[in-house]
């Protein structure tokens, strides 16, 4: 006999939308995700959906009915728990919009659980579309199967962001100037931590003074190189997620 075929299939379009999902549910889908539905995806009645409500996790669901504006289904199991993600912020300096989108789709792939945007002195960018960049995180976690959206918060200056610092945190500062071994530093951790990385003209030295005066703070070397605020703050990430995250 053939083999009855896993559904449901890979190849369901996934979503994120509004919660909390349950079982038996029937549930309207309207505007861009309805069109996305049926006229990208070209969804029909009784073909499956994936849809994610970043509370209870992950569902599958079936197409009750598909027309322009609105796409009805009816949930029928749950996959997959919201998942638990690591404690872990990235403090990333604020750039110029393509490269933080990048960071922001990037992190999210990653595993990271909270984007701190920082405004510091020599940043290019000083403002930061939120609606926009939640649309990108959403966009990545529905493409990397992810369960839970990184939060992300408004922009705050450097000197606010030390002031409010969490004692219990640990903030790892990528320090072009230098500083521990990062994989070392990373290894040798534990609880929840943040990163901090600057932006395209780096941090100037009245700023570097702060973040190393501040107690929690670990200043770290990202190796021999000059790198790019976008790929310190992935590769920073990539290195600490590998060392003490989920990976």
């Amino acid at each position: 006999m053939p083999a009855t075929p896993a559904w449901p299939p890979k190849s369901a379009p996934r979503l994120f939308v509004s919660g909390p999902l349950s079982l038996g549910a029937r549930l309207s889908i309207e505007g861009g995700q309805a069109h996305y539905l049926s006229r990208v995806m070209r969804a029909a009645s009784g073909d499956a959906v994936v849809l994610c409500d970043d509370a209870t996790g992950e569902w599958a669901a079936r197409v009750i009915e598909a027309g322009k504006r609105e796409v009805l289904v009816e949930l029928e199991a749950l996959l997959r728990p919201r998942e638990q993600v690591p404690d872990f912020t990235l403090c990333a300096a604020l750039l110029k919009k393509d490269r933080f989108d990048l960071i922001l789709e990037k992190a999210c792939e990653l595993g990271v659980r909270r984007i701190q945007p920082v405004l510091t002195r020599r940043c290019v960018a000083d403002k930061l579309n939120l609606e926009r960049a939640r649309a990108v995180l959403v966009e990545a976690a529905e493409q990397c199967a992810r369960t839970a959206l990184p939060e992300i918060a408004q922009p705050v200056k450097l000197g606010d962001l030390l002031t409010g610092w969490d004692g219990a945190r640990t903030l790892f500062f990528a320090d072009e100037n230098g500083g521990d071994n990062a994989a070392r530093a990373f290894a040798a951790h534990s609880g929840p931590a943040g990163l901090l990385t600057g932006p395209e003209g780096g941090f100037d030295e009245a700023e570097r003074a702060a973040v190393r005066a501040l107690q929690q703070s670990r200043a770290i070397t990202l190796g021999p190189r000059i790198l790019r605020g976008e790929t310190a703050a992935l590769a920073a990430t990539a290195l600490w997620m590998g060392t003490c995250g989920d990976w």
